[in-house]
């Protein structure tokens, strides 16, 4: 089964995508050159990509000892030739503007080119991470950090990573404890920005050293000392870093010194194997740098050199571009691993026959029989395989669905009038931890479900689900836990702004209702979504009611649960309108398809909102009052 009919349909019918062209930014292309974007990308996962999934994971990074003894990571061949065919492709810089190199693609055409690669292997590569990386310095860099940083990254000759965990502090990043010092006199005046001297340990850094590209490009999260020597506490502190490996002079050209950023080690992963996971330790002499760059500090300069983005302080604020950024994509990345489960799990149900149709009682038998006389089935045909499909298309394809939408939302933020665009940035506010999360977490159910199809076969190495399984388990932790992106939901997002985002979305949610209850075949999903959004409205407030954050934020994963559900149950709705509007009778089995997984939602996964948002509105206290010795 082939993804492509379903991203055109989103793409096409649903979110009408070719309308973007009439924006001056767009204005070069149609609906001929977004599909020629879609067909190279296509066909780049589909050599260089999906014949190499399994490789990566059996031959994992590993390390080789140098003879000066420095570390150096090894990797499949396979990983530098499809990183190569990806960076040949533009698509690192496709929504950049023509005069830097770019496309100027829609955002929207961009996210879904990517979706073909996450489905062949999510694991090849640092491509989110490097145009994240470059993203983030378009909008807080000076113009030289975009020239020399930037766009060697959207050129594919450099790649980017983003430092903030640290092994004491994890997601906990006001425990930052990576110091920077201003690197003797005159460091202010650096061209490449303010140089500081950098000294701490940085844990997960995805694609953190590697030989595929001649430069990294790190930006690390660190803190500043006040003028007592001492770290200040909390997020306030944190400031935003530019750390070549290697450093380079004001025209991007290597200088032939080696950064002290040094690779500690691997971190071996259950999933995700493909890609390179390390600690980095900054600053700790491993590689001293000397001379000019360093002169002013202790005599001869030590630490990891690197350049502030933006304001002292400020780097949180900066580095968030990149963090949303990377959320959304992990949404798709975990999205698409639930959609390669689909797939194969509905193959291997229409190929493999076992077991016989259920029939009636007879010949005065009280239990339903079996007539073992008869031909094996093929799985596909029982009603609970199908249970299990329909779970897993309703899974995958709302949350592609969702993805593509908060696309779209970029592009209206960026391209659309003042209070469109204004519109489009509280509505990803509010959308951008169920983008990330409720994908994390139904997507990686759908893999379960895939390797369920598959029985016994389905747990070994056979077959592939295991693998979309392991990769998927991941996204829960990724750019913000499961239970963090919960409390940035109820904590911070539905409440800014007066709670201005959460209104819009209800407009927008009420105007698909509105729209749907007009239809025989809708009108009942129509109410039941309106009634899911009333609960989610009223446990809000509930949960809110004492004004004390501890007992909202308590069950705030069984709000989030519940939220998604709600939003993905409007997707399902508007995204059924948009079939039987481009298909009335129903003619074509895409259609009947998508009509089915939208009713199973309803029928199956909506009402699961009233056990989770009943703890929400009650703010039960069983898990936050357990004591820990009854553990």
């Amino acid at each position: 089964m082939s993804l492509r009919p379903t991203v055109d349909f989103l793409l096409y019918q649903w979110l009408n995508a070719e309308k973007l062209q009439a924006r001056e930014r767009f204005a070069d292309h149609s609906r001929e050159t977004f599909d020629a974007v879609l067909d190279t990308s296509e066909r780049i996962a589909r050599e260089k990509y999906a014949p190499f999934n399994r490789v990566v994971d059996t031959e994992e990074p590993r390390t080789e000892t140098e003879p000066d003894g420095t570390l150096r990571v090894v990797l499949p061949q396979a990983t530098y030739e499809a990183r190569r065919a990806y960076a040949e492709s533009g698509l690192l810089s496709a929504a950049q503007d023509y005069d830097i190199g770019g496309m100027q693609l829609p955002y929207t055409v961009e996210a879904a080119a990517n979706s073909f690669f996450a489905a062949a292997s999510i694991s090849i590569g640092s491509n989110l991470l490097t145009s994240g990386n470059a993203n983030l310095l378009m909008v807080h860099g000076t113009d030289l950090q975009k020239q020399v940083f930037a766009l060697n990254e959207f050129n594919g000759r450099w790649s980017g990573t983003m430092c903030l965990s640290e092994p004491q502090a994890g997601s906990s990043l006001s425990d930052v404890a990576t110091r920077a010092v201003p690197d003797g006199e005159g460091f202010e005046s650096d061209p490449l920005g303010p140089r500081y001297r950098l000294k701490g340990n940085k844990m997960w850094i995805s694609s953190g050293d590697h030989e595929m590209t001649e430069n990294i490009v790190h930006l690390v999260l660190a803190k500043i000392p006040g003028p007592d020597g001492k770290l200040v506490p909390g997020t306030k502190g944190i400031s935003l870093f530019i750390v070549p490996k290697k450093l380079v002079d004001t025209n991007g050209q290597l200088t032939g010194v080696r950064n002290d950023v040094a690779l500690a080690g691997l971190n071996h992963k259950l999933g995700w194997r493909g890609t390179t996971n390390t600690l980095l330790n900054f600053g700790e002499g491993k590689y001293p740098v000397n001379g000019e760059a360093g002169a002013g500090l202790d005599g001869a300069g030590s630490g990891a050199v690197g350049y502030l983005v933006g304001q002292p302080g400020k780097g949180l604020h900066c580095m968030f571009h990149m963090m949303n950024e990377a959320r959304i994509g992990i949404g798709m990345a975990a999205t698409m691993l639930g959609l390669a489960g689909y797939y194969a799990s509905l193959d291997y149900a229409k190929n493999r026959p076992q077991g016989r149709p259920v029939q009636g009682p007879k010949d005065g038998a009280a239990a339903v029989v079996k007539d073992a006389a008869q031909p094996q089935v093929r799985i596909v045909e029982h009603a609970d395989v199908k249970r299990m499909l329909l779970a897993q298309k309703s899974y995958g394809e709302g949350a592609l669905a969702l993805n593509l939408f908060c696309a779209r939302l970029v592009d209206e933020q960026h391209t659309g009038d003042a209070a469109s665009a204004d519109e489009a940035r509280l509505l990803l506010e509010v959308l951008t931890p169920i983008a990330k999360s409720w994908p994390s977490e139904w997507c990686l159910e759908a893999n379960s479900l895939a390797i369920q199809i598959h029985g016994g076969y389905g747990y070994t190495r056979d077959f592939p689900v295991e693998q979309y399984w392991r990769d998927n388990r991941l996204n829960m932790i990724h750019e913000g836990t499961h239970g963090i992106q919960a409390m940035d939901l109820l904590g911070r997002k539905v409440l800014m702004e007066g709670g201005r985002g959460l209104q819009l979305l209800a407009g927008r949610i009420n105007a698909t209702i509105e729209r749907a209850i007009q239809v025989p075949a809708l009108a009942a999903h129509a109410n039941a979504l309106g009634a899911a959004l009333q609960q989610v409205g009223a446990a809000t407030k509930a949960a809110w009611a004492t004004g004390q954050p501890a007992d909202a934020l308590a069950n705030a994963v069984p709000y989030m649960q519940a939220f998604g559900h709600t939003v993905l149950a409007w997707v399902w709705l508007d995204v059924a309108l948009a079939t039987l509007a481009a298909d009335t009778a129903l003619a074509q089995p895409t259609s009947v398809g998508r009509m089915g997984a939208m009713r199973f939602f309803f029928h199956y996964e909506l009402p699961k909102i009233g056990a989770w948002l009943q703890v929400v509105s009650a703010r039960d206290a069983t898990c936050a009052s357990f004591p820990e010795e009854a553990f």
